[in-house]
C-alpha cells in the first residue's frame, strides 16, 4: 500500500478524524510529545496514535492488508502535516463558515448519532465532559473551512477552454452525459457455412457499407448482399441513448454525421456496420423566464440617512403613480450609475442573478407595472418590468454542464498538485527521527 492509498482514505475520513479527536479532546494525557512542528502549529503523539488507529480500522473494514507499522505511521503523519498546513492557511486567510452552514453540518452529524435536535446533542456531549460540544463544533467549522479553502485554491487552477467543451460535447461520453439519442441501423455480416472465408465476409461487408449510403431498406439490403456462404442480418435499433450502446460502438457513432456509415467493426460474431439515421438531444428544454427590468435605487450615505433614503424613494413613487416617466426619473435620481445612464435599464434579467429580495419583487410584478418601494442590502428600490419572455437556454445549459464535468475530471489531479506545492512551501520539523524520510 502506498501513500496515495492513505491520501484517498484521508479525504474520505478527515471529518471522522476531526470529530473523533474532538470527543476525546479533554481526556487526560499524562505525557504527550510533539511529533512534528508545522508552521505555527504542532502535531502531538496522541494525534498521530489516534489517526493511525482510525486508519487501521478503516483499512480492516475494507479488507485491505495493513502495511508495516512504521510505514503506516509515516504515511499517516504526512497526511496530518498536510491537514495542519491547510488549517494554518485557513487561519491566515480568515476563512470561516457561515453560521447557518455550520449549524446544518453539526445538526447532520447529531442526527447520525441519533439526536433530533442540537440542544439534546449539546447536553449529552457536555454531560460527558464540559466543553465537548464547543470543541466538536470548532472541529466541524475547521473541516468546512478547509474544504472551502481547497475549493478556492484548486478551482482557480482548473482551466476549461471553449475548445475543450466543444470536443467533449462531440464525444460519446459527452453526448451520453447530456442525454443525446441516436437512431441507428445495425448490420451483422457473418459466415453462414464452413466454407466461408474471412475474405468472403469482408467483401460482403464492404459491399453492404457502400450499399447503405443510398438505401435504408433493411429487408432489401439483407437479401441483396447475403449469399450461400455469408449471412447479413440488419435491424433498426430505433432511438437509443449513447449510454445504452456498448462503449466501442458508441465511440464510432459519435464521429458520424447523419446519413453516414461506420467503418467495418470486426467482432467475434462477425463484422458489424452501423448507419446513423438521426441524432437528437434530449427532448427536455431548459426554458428560462427572463424579465426586461428597470429600477431606481436610492442608497443611504454619509449625507443621506436611511430615513431620508426611504422618504426620497416614496416621493419618487408618488410621482410615478401620477404618470411621471420612469426612465427620466431613473436617469435623474438613481444611485446606480450603470443603469441610470440607460433610464434604469437592467436588460433581460434571469432568476438567480439578483439578490433574493429584488428577484421576489421582480417575478411578482406584471409586465408593464411598477413595484412599490422595497429595500435590499443596497438601499431602496422601485422596479418596472417592461416585458417577460421564455428563452430556450438548453445549449447554454449543456455547455455549463460540460464545463462542470470537465472541471470535476481535473479536480483530483489539481488537488494532488496543490497539496504537493503546499507541502513544499510549508515549514515542517519532524521531531521523531524514525518518522523522517531516509
Amino acid at each position: 500500500m502506498n501513500s496515495n492509498t492513505i491520501l484517498k482514505l484521508f479525504r474520505n475520513t478527515t471529518l471522522a478524524l476531526a470529530l473523533s479527536a474532538s470527543v476525546h479532546l479533554y481526556a487526560a494525557t499524562p505525557v504527550d510529545q510533539v511529533v512534528a512542528v508545522v508552521d505555527n502549529g504542532a502535531i502531538l503523539q496522541s494525534d498521530l496514535n489516534q489517526a493511525v488507529a482510525i486508519v487501521k480500522q478503516q483499512l480492516q473494514s475494507q479488507n485491505q492488508t495493513l502495511p508495516p507499522e512504521q510505514i503506516l505511521r509515516k504515511n499517516v503523519l504526512e497526511q496530518l502535516i498536510l491537514r495542519e498546513a491547510q488549517s494554518e492557511m485557513v487561519k491566515r486567510y480568515g476563512i470561516q463558515p457561515p453560521e447557518a452552514e455550520l449549524n446544518a453540518a453539526v445538526l447532520n452529524y447529531a442526527k447520525q448519532q441519533g439526536f433530533s435536535s442540537l440542544t439534546d446533542f449539546q447536553q449529552r456531549l457536555d454531560a460527558q465532559r464540559q466543553g465537548n460540544y464547543a470543541a466538536l463544533r470548532a472541529q466541524i467549522a475547521e473541516e468546512i473551512s478547509i474544504n472551502q479553502l481547497r475549493q478556492q485554491q484548486v478551482m482557480s487552477r482548473i482551466k476549461v477552454s471553449e475548445r475543450d467543451i466543444d470536443n467533449f460535447l462531440k464525444s460519446p461520453q459527452g453526448q451520453a452525459a447530456l442525454g443525446y439519442q441516436v437512431h441507428l441501423l445495425h448490420f451483422r455480416v457473418a459466415p453462414k457455412s464452413a466454407s466461408a472465408t474471412t475474405e468472403n465476409v469482408n467483401d460482403v461487408a464492404k459491399q453492404l457499407r457502400v450499399g447503405l449510403l443510398g438505401n435504408n431498406d433493411i429487408n432489401t439490403l439483407n437479401q441483396k448482399y447475403a449469399n450461400a456462404n455469408v449471412t447479413v442480418e440488419g435491424s433498426d435499433m430505433g432511438y437509443r441513448s449513447l449510454a445504452e450502446i456498448p462503449a466501442d460502438l458508441a465511440a464510432r457513432v459519435s464521429s458520424l454525421q447523419v446519413g453516414q456509415t461506420s467503418e467495418l467493426i470486426p467482432a467475434q460474431d462477425g463484422i458489424h456496420v452501423l448507419k446513423l439515421i438521426d441524432r437528437k438531444a434530449d427532448d427536455k428544454k431548459a426554458m428560462i423566464t427572463q424579465y426586461q427590468t428597470r429600477h431606481i435605487l436610492i442608497q443611504p450615505s454619509e449625507v443621506v440617512s436611511p430615513e431620508d433614503a426611504k422618504q426620497k424613494i416614496e416621493q419618487i413613487y408618488q410621482r410615478l403613480k401620477q404618470g411621471a416617466d420612469f426612465s427620466e426619473l431613473a436617469a435623474t435620481y438613481s444611485n446606480d450609475p450603470g443603469s441610470a445612464r440607460d433610464g434604469g435599464s437592467l436588460g433581460w434579467v434571469a432568476p438567480g442573478v439578483m439578490v433574493p429580495e429584488f428577484e421576489k419583487i421582480m417575478t411578482e410584478t406584471p409586465a408593464g407595472q411598477i413595484s412599490v418601494p422595497f429595500q435590499t442590502q443596497y438601499g431602496w428600490h422601485i422596479l418596472k418590468v417592461d416585458n417577460v419572455r421564455q428563452v430556450d437556454m438548453t445549449q447554454e445549459y449543456q455547455r455549463r454542464m460540460a464545463k462542470q464535468i470537465l472541471a470535476e475530471r481535473q479536480y483530483d489531479t489539481e488537488v494532488d498538485g496543490w497539496m504537493r506545492e503546499l507541502r513544499a512551501n510549508t515549514y515542517v520539523d519532524i521531531k521523531d527521527p524514525t518518522l523522517k524520510d531516509n
